[in-house]
C-alpha cells in the first residue's frame, strides 16, 4: 500500500505539471536547496497536506523505490502521451484527415517538426489535434516524409486516408517535384496541398505595406515607439504608472465602470512578421495606451537623461 501511495503521489504531481505547462526542472535539487523547483516541491506540498503521503514519500521512501529519477518522470510521461494519442485515434477511427506540418530550432539547436491531424469525428465535429513533435536529424524533404509516415504508422493510422496538407511556403515543404507535399502526392493522389491561409495573408500584408509610403511610415513608426518604450523596464514602469494615476482619475469621476475583468494592466505590444494578428494586437495596444504613451514621450522628451533619450523621444512624439 506504501508503494501504490508513493507512486500515486508522483503520478498525480507530474499530471499538474504536465496539465499546467510547467516545467519539472531546475538548476539545483539537491536537499539541501532551498528550492528544489516544481516536481519535488509539489511532492512536498501533497506531502504538507496529507499525513499517509508524508510517511512514504521524499526522504521517508526507500532509496530503490523513490519515483523521483528522472527516468521515472519521463516514463510517466510517456505513458500519458500515449494514452492522449490513442485518445485522438479513437476520435479520428477509419476518417479521412488532414496533416499540418512545422519544423523550427529549438533551444538547444535540434531540429524539430511538430504534426496536427485535422479531421471530421465519428459526431461530424471538426477537430484539430496537436499529435506528436519529432526530432529530425534534417529539414530534407524525405527525410519529413519517413518521419511522418512513421508516427503514422506507429499510431495505426493509414497514409492512404490522408485527403490534405498544409505547410508553410518553404521550397521543402511545397516544392512542385521534390517538395513534401509532392512525395505524399505520390502516394496519395488526393492529398492536395494548402499553403497556410492565415501565413500568405501575413505575408502578402507585409509585402503590401512596404510599397506602401504611408502605411510603411505608419508601421515605421509604431515598431519604434513600441520598442523605445519596451526597450527599458524603468520606462515600462513609468508607463504603468502613468496608466494607473489616469485610471484612478476616471474612477473618481466615473467616466469608467468598474467591474470583473475591466480596467486590467496593459502593455504595449510588438508587431512580428510571421505571427497572425500581431501588427493588429500591436495597433490596438498602442491606441488602449496611446494618452499615457504621448505623456511618458513628453516627460522624457523634457527631463530625459541625456540628450540622445530627449531627441528619439521629441522625434517618436511628434
Amino acid at each position: 500500500m506504501d508503494n501504490r501511495l508513493r507512486l500515486t503521489t508522483t503520478i498525480e504531481g507530474i499530471r499538474y505539471l504536465v496539465n499546467q505547462a510547467l516545467a519539472f526542472r531546475g538548476h539545483d535539487e539537491s536537499v539541501d536547496s532551498s528550492n528544489r523547483k516544481n516536481f519535488i516541491e509539489i511532492l512536498k506540498s501533497f506531502a504538507r497536506m496529507n499525513i499517509e503521503v508524508e510517511k512514504v514519500v521524499l526522504n521517508k521512501a526507500p532509496h530503490n523505490a523513490q519515483y523521483l529519477a528522472h527516468d521515472t518522470q519521463k516514463q510517466i510521461l510517456h505513458i500519458f502521451a500515449t494514452k492522449v494519442k490513442k485518445k485522438i485515434c479513437s476520435e479520428l477511427g477509419k476518417n479521412k484527415y488532414c496533416i499540418l506540418v512545422d519544423e523550427s530550432l529549438d533551444e538547444s539547436g535540434k531540429e524539430q517538426m511538430s504534426i496536427i491531424l485535422r479531421f471530421v469525428d465519428c459526431d461530424g465535429f471538426i477537430r484539430e489535434r496537436f499529435f506528436n513533435i519529432v526530432s529530425v536529424i534534417d529539414t530534407n524533404a524525405l527525410t519529413l516524409k519517413q518521419e511522418i509516415c512513421k508516427v503514422l504508422d506507429n499510431n495505426s493510422i493509414l497514409v492512404e486516408n490522408m485527403r490534405g496538407q498544409g505547410y508553410d511556403g518553404a521550397s521543402n515543404m511545397c516544392g512542385s517535384w521534390n517538395g513534401l507535399q509532392a512525395l505524399f502526392l505520390q502516394d496519395c493522389p488526393y492529398a492536395y496541398y494548402v499553403h497556410y491561409f492565415a501565413h500568405r495573408l501575413q505575408l502578402a500584408l507585409n509585402g503590401a505595406a512596404k510599397d506602401v509610403k504611408v502605411v510603411w511610415r505608419f508601421f515605421s513608426m509604431l515598431t519604434n515607439i513600441v520598442n523605445f518604450v519596451s526597450a527599458s523596464a524603468k520606462r515600462c514602469n513609468e508607463l504603468n504608472l502613468i496608466r494607473k494615476a489616469k485610471l484612478k482619475e476616471l474612477l473618481d469621476s466615473r467616466e469608467v465602470e468598474t467591474g470583473r475583468g475591466l480596467n486590467q494592466g496593459r502593455s504595449l505590444k510588438r508587431a512580428g512578421v510571421t505571427r497572425w494578428g500581431s501588427h493588429f494586437a500591436s495597433i490596438t495596444s498602442l491606441m488602449s495606451l496611446f494618452k499615457e504613451t504621448k505623456i511618458l514621450l513628453q516627460e522624457i522628451s523634457d527631463y530625459g537623461p541625456n540628450q540622445q533619450f530627449r531627441d528619439d523621444a521629441e522625434k517618436l512624439k511628434g
